[in-house]
């Protein structure tokens, strides 16, 4: 892997025009230890405002020989490039480290990262036009074919960097999308993913030359003027915003469809009273490995982001026989486009209609809490964040115990497991089962031998008190709900005075 010092003990050419910065007064800068993390964007001091300086560590190493030919000849070449409002410069440092995750889990590879610090990102240019000449000078001593923002760009941004760069450039948005694109499996999942791309693109259209023209009626001259073509005509950038509107609202009725069928199974399970467990969290954090520990569900496991979106729900069964599922849902980020949120509420739903969260959060992060707070975020936008909720911290196993404390301090409901161990596993089923809604309706009962059917059902809806078998049947003491209640209402044992 390629690491550069932080001052540039080597520099060349270019990196030395970078170093003496320029008169806009931006400035970005890698990792600095000298440098105060706490420190706010407000009064910068001269030498905080030095030129371009690399992040560490953020070139993407390969190992394998088939990897690196194959890399060459497939692989887009990408540099990073991100702004630093507010927070600290680890802070920061997280959130491009995490860009370099989703750029090499789209098929790129990173070749450096930078990040400028700034009051708020410049509104034409995203790291403002002193800079911009600076990035393309780094953009073309590394070869890098795609520049990718830490950030959502607004289109104009986007076209002055494309302009101004002469590569293409893609932001944090476009980057997600792009993941989701390419892990979409089901039918459903992938007119989520395209409802979302269409969305963005939309707002983004962009054309040159003839492509802005207006199309004329007529059989007159070349561009087709004369008799019906003097008024204006629609441009082809209208029409294709007007087709994608168009398919926008297909998908749209295709997903309210989908929505119907998902909804009709939620309203089955509520039916049968069968309580539901969500498992939601930061992508990568093992949920779907929490899933196969508890009901060996068999759900794809990859150590890479966004590797299933599409959701998983199982049934199993708690220590006294009472029936509940368990539903896996897609995986948060930071930053989450609002686009991917919105074409996939009728899957979070799922989150919010649940009678319990299992909050997974990945313990050998290097900033859980940051975790935590983006997915939290996430959960209130959808409406959940009423849902009862357990921490469980995973990987147990890789996670450092000190780093762990201040989790465990704050949260009341907070376990430490690791699926891939199992270590912690029981702790967290005894957890569950003791979170789960409890039927609230008391029954004490005689059941004949030969209605053995609600006795299955009391073990599976209720929950058992006392079972005997005597002479004359099986007398049961539970509690259940008030669907099967009525159901049981002739075998009640009446109570003498």
């Amino acid at each position: 892997m390629t690491t550069h010092s932080n001052f540039y003990d080597e520099t060349t050419d270019v990196e030395t025009d970078l170093l003496q910065g320029d008169d806009s007064g931006d400035s970005l800068t890698g990792h600095d230890s000298e440098l105060n993390p706490d420190l706010s964007t407000e009064g910068l001091e001269l030498e905080e405002r030095q030129a371009l300086r690399r992040v560490v560590g953020m070139s993407t190493e390969l190992t394998d020989i088939s990897e690196v030919e194959y890399r060459k000849l497939l692989l887009e070449r990408v540099l990073l490039v991100g702004v630093w409002t507010e927070g600290s410069a680890e802070d920061a440092e997280n959130s491009l480290a995490e860009l370099k995750l989703l750029a090499e889990t789209a098929g790129s590879e990173v070749l450096d990262g930078v990040i400028q610090r700034r009051k708020k990102p410049d509104p034409a240019t995203f790291i403002g036009s002193g800079k911009v000449s600076d990035l393309r000078n780094l953009v073309a001593s590394l070869g890098a074919d795609t520049v990718i923002a830490d950030g959502e760009l607004a289109p104009a941004q986007l076209r002055n960097l494309e302009d101004k760069l002469k590569v293409k450039v893609v932001d944090r948005t476009a980057l997600i999308l792009d993941i989701f694109a390419q892990h979409a499996k089901s039918k459903e999942g992938k007119a989520q993913v395209e409802l979302a791309q269409l969305q963005y693109m939309k707002q983004r259209l962009r054309g040159w030359g003839g492509n802005l023209s207006r199309q004329a009626g007529g059989r007159v001259g070349a561009a087709g003027g004369g008799i019906g073509g003097r008024g204006p005509g629609e441009t082809k950038i209208e029409t294709d915003r007007r087709r994608i509107n168009t398919k926008i609202a297909k998908l749209r009725r295709e997903l309210k469809s989908m929505k119907g069928t998902r909804s009709t199974l939620r309203q089955e399970r509520r039916r049968n009273s069968i309580p539901s467990v969500a498992i939601a969290g930061y992508t990568n954090a093992g949920k779907s490995s929490l899933l196969n520990r508890i009901t060996g569900a068999g759900v794809l496991v990859e150590n890479a982001l966004f590797a299933t979106l599409d959701p998983t729900t199982r049934r199993t069964t708690t220590s006294d026989g009472r029936v509940y599922t368990f539903t896996d849902t897609v995986g948060f980020v930071r930053h989450l486009p609002h686009d991917i949120v919105e074409a996939f509420r009728s899957t979070l739903e799922e989150v919010a209609d649940a009678d319990l969260l299992l909050h997974v959060v990945d313990g050998s992060h290097a900033d859980p809490l940051a975790q935590i707070q983006a997915v939290r975020e996430v959960l209130h936008e959808i409406g959940a964040d009423d849902v009862p909720e357990i921490i469980v911290i995973n990987k147990a196993d890789v996670a450092d115990p000190i780093a762990l404390a201040p989790i465990l301090h704050r949260e009341s409901r907070a376990l430490v497991v690791s699926a891939h161990t199992g270590e912690g596993i029981d702790k967290l089923r005894a957890l569950i089962e003791a979170s789960l809604p409890q039927p609230d309706v008391s029954v004490d009962l005689l059941l004949p031998y030969e209605r053995g059917d609600l006795v299955s059902r009391i073990h599976s809806e209720g929950s058992v008190e006392q079972l005997d078998h005597t002479a004359d049947g099986t007398r049961v003491t539970a509690r259940v709900h008030p669907n099967l209640a009525g159901d049981l209402t002739p075998y009640e044992v009446t109570k003498t005075a």
